[in-house]
């Protein structure tokens, strides 16, 4: 039996137990969440390595960290230091989206060496298969998807991004609507180019149960992608954008039922004024299912500061119900991260989901900022380190007035306005200053 129906059941799972301590809750709320599908908890059968992760509704706010080659760059040892930096920077998960190179042994080289959750796009590795034998992509079988999604699956990936939603009729869509960017998802390009070249229906929505059986085989978590998503702000929530979220909740239906837990993947770039509404909606659409959002990006003119961007949009969603957040870089749109641009983006992203459990009443959110106040009124300079969220950049950061003895930073020295109003509270109560 596959964890959903273990859970409908009434039966507590290691998977479940050990999900529930990492939250701090009891084992009996992830096992009801579930089973009705408003959690996951991600760990394929074969990678025992790694301890499972619960991500969904009442759970503290996850976030994924992107690494991967290009053709251009394909350096595995860049790849492993980039797996080394998510987990010291407090990833919770890291997708392979490798394109270049020997894309199966950099995404089992990726998958030894991390003990955090592994997730997928295995169209990416089947596109590249293709023209490794000469072939264009459009000359892709249904064969060479399910192929690589198996190897995925036997190979210990825990997730996987499946642009099923990507059909005949959510591309008729956009093509009517009209767009300025058209698709922007690669895999969602990839398909939609497939089906027209080829003439047929997106065979991970025309053969969706022989999907969900490798999906039982492996209890992998499948994340229907949003392949449909917009790419700048005035393509945001378009025919295109809600005919595949329709889709995507009918196909989180099916899921469910043949015993396959499932997430939905949101837009990217969307206005500040319609992110709530997009989390309302997508929740509705899929009954609740676990969110996991793209940024979302509420601007398109900050390149080279996307991580500042998608904090912004993450928190917003984060604090209307998103459950995970995949980071964006500071290169995102730009080029493929370097060690540095992982890291900001994966301290970002902690940023904003931190910001949303607080909005969220999550306990022990809001008490760890109280923590952090009270080390400012006490001068107490390690406590704010390690209170901090990167204590690292913030030990690097801090210079303590010698002037005041140690009582500010050389921001404020004698100024400092929480010593002087300590002084004046102690000349109120007749201390000496």
């Amino acid at each position: 039996m596959t964890q959903i129906e273990q859970a409908r059941q009434g039966m507590i799972t290691e998977e479940t137990t050990i999900s529930a301590a990492r939250e701090g809750c009891p084992p009996e709320y992830i096992r009801a969440g579930v089973a009705a599908g408003t959690i996951v908890v991600i760990r394929n059968k074969v990678h025992g390595a790694i301890a499972p992760l619960a991500i969904g509704k009442g759970l503290r706010t996850k976030i994924n960290a992107n690494i991967g080659t290009s053709k251009d760059r394909a350096d595995l040892v860049d790849e492993l230091e980039k797996v080394r930096i998510c987990v010291e920077a407090g990833a919770d998960t890291i997708m392979d989206l490798s394109t270049g190179g020997d894309i199966q042994a950099i995404r089992r080289a990726i998958v030894a060496a991390s003990p955090l959750v592994i997730g997928t796009v295995p169209i990416y590795q089947a596109a590249a298969r293709v023209l490794a034998r000469g072939k264009a992509i459009v000359e892709m079988t249904a064969e060479d998807m399910f192929e690589v999604i198996e190897e995925n699956g036997a190979d210990g990936v825990d997730f996987i991004t499946v642009h099923c939603g990507v059909t005949r009729r959510s591309v008729a869509a956009v093509e009517a609507q009209g767009r300025i960017l058209g698709i922007v998802s690669r895999g969602g390009s990839i398909t939609a180019h497939w089906m027209e070249c080829n003439g047929e229906e997106n065979p991970l929505y025309a053969q969706y149960d022989r999907l969900l059986d490798i999906a039982r085989k492996y209890e992998i978590v499948l994340s229907l992608g949003d392949g449909l998503r917009p790419g700048c702000l005035a393509d945001a929530t378009d025919r295109g954008q809600i005919q595949e979220l329709i889709l995507l909740g009918e196909l989180a239906k099916r899921a469910r039922d043949r015993g396959v837990q499932v997430m939905i993947e949101g837009p990217g770039h969307v206005p500040l004024t319609d992110i709530e509404s997009n989390i309302l909606l997508q929740k509705r659409i899929c009954a609740g299912a676990p969110f996991y959002v793209l940024g979302p990006l509420p601007t398109d003119i900050a390149p080279g500061y996307d991580h500042l961007t998608s904090a912004i949009g993450g928190a917003i969603a984060g604090a209307a119900g998103a459950d995970y957040l995949c980071y964006v870089t500071p290169a995102e749109h730009l080029r493929l991260p370097t060690l540095e641009d992982v890291r900001e983006g994966i301290i970002a992203a902690r940023i904003a989901a931190h910001i949303a459990d607080i909005a969220k009443g999550l306990p022990g959110a809001a008490e760890r900022d109280r923590h952090m106040a009270v080390c400012r009124k006490e001068f107490d300079w390690q406590g704010q380190v390690e209170a901090s969220l990167d204590p690292e950049r913030t030990g690097a950061f801090l210079e303590k007035s010698a002037s005041a003895r140690d009582e500010g930073c050389t921001m404020c020295g004698e100024f400092c306005a929480i010593k002087l109003g300590r002084m004046a509270k102690d000349r109120a109560t007749g201390a000496k200053c």
